[in-house]
């Protein structure tokens, strides 16, 4: 079982386009004062009642759940970033940085396996926003916002590039269940400059072993640089398996597109040994936004600066 997580370069997309109360007089009094008339008000806004759960997001919730469950107990989704059982060189580094750097994992229709690409990468800031759908309690969306807004901090410091937390975003994370996805997805279209209703069709309907998903948007024909995306995490996902989805797709979303089977310790890896960014995977971010590799640039242009920004990661010799 993997996580399903897929990732597509879209580009050509030139600017691509979420009681009051009546007062009650008191009696009269011995010397007949006046009474004053009760203060007209506005009827009171009546609260939004939560709508039941559907049978297909509690079978949802319900699957994931044993998926996650079945995992840990064959020693998957590790959260120790790597150790001495996962070492590895600065020719593995620089091989497996080709194969997530310069392919990409899906085509831009999200129906076909994608093929060899330049590298991609944002020039400009990243500025997150975290949508949630209606359904989602207080409690996960308190989690998860914080756990968005750590990593986002970590991201910046590992790769030296500014991507923080805006209500001005450019790269939108929503986080709903089965029910709210499709009116999360329309709030998310009118808050990204080159993100368009049409463009996240696609995202409307994820097969059911889809956790999360993230779409990278490049606006020209022949565009390398980011200018927005979006990603998904089902709200369904129990809380390891969600925040496995936040790590990868916020990370692929920046430019390393592809998964590797050859890649570890990673979570750019279908085996889902690693739930979250292992130390492996902090190089190869840290690779991808090296002054000296430039959007566009094809692998083969690229192989020799890749291999010496690999060899002085790991000077000291295996990681």
């Amino acid at each position: 079982m993997t996580r399903g997580r897929i990732i597509a370069a879209l580009t050509g997309l030139a600017t691509l386009n979420l009681a009051a109360c009546t007062d009650i007089a008191g009696p009269v009094d011995q010397v007949l004062k006046p009474v004053p008339r009760p203060v007209a008000t506005a009827p009171a806004t009546p609260p939004k009642v939560a709508k039941p759960t559907s049978q297909k997001s509690a079978a949802l919730r319900s699957y994931f759940n044993q998926v996650q469950n079945a995992q840990l107990t064959q020693g998957l989704l590790r959260r120790d970033g790597g150790g001495v059982d996962t070492p590895f060189t600065a020719a593995m580094l620089a091989r497996n940085f080709e194969k997530i750097a310069f392919y990409n994992e899906y085509d831009s229709s999200f129906s076909g396996r994608g093929g060899a690409s330049p590298l991609r990468r944002w020039q400009s800031g990243v500025r997150m926003e975290i949508i949630f759908g209606e359904g989602v309690p207080p409690s996960q969306r308190a989690s998860d916002t914080e756990a968005v807004r750590a990593y986002a901090a970590r991201l910046a410091r590992i790769t030296g590039h500014s991507i923080s937390m805006s209500n001005r975003p450019n790269f939108i994370v929503i986080i709903a269940g089965e029910d709210d996805r499709e009116e999360a997805l329309a709030t998310a279209a009118t808050r990204v400059t080159g993100i368009t209703a049409s463009s996240l069709v696609p995202l409307n309907n994820l097969r059911r072993d889809t956790y999360c998903v993230v779409a990278a948007y490049a606006s020209g024909i022949g565009a390398n640089t980011y200018t927005a995306a979006l990603a998904i995490v089902r709200a369904e996902n129990p809380a390891l398996l969600r925040l496995s989805c936040i790590h990868e797709e916020l990370a692929q979303g920046l430019g390393l597109a592809n998964d590797s089977p050859t890649a570890r310790p990673s979570i750019f890896n279908d085996d889902d040994e690693f739930a979250l960014l292992t130390r492996h995977d902090e190089l190869l971010l840290k690779m991808l936004y090296d002054p000296r590799l430039r959007p566009g640039m094809k692998a083969d242009e690229a192989r020799e600066t890749v291999q010496t920004i690999a060899k002085e990661l790991t000077e000291s010799g295996p990681v």
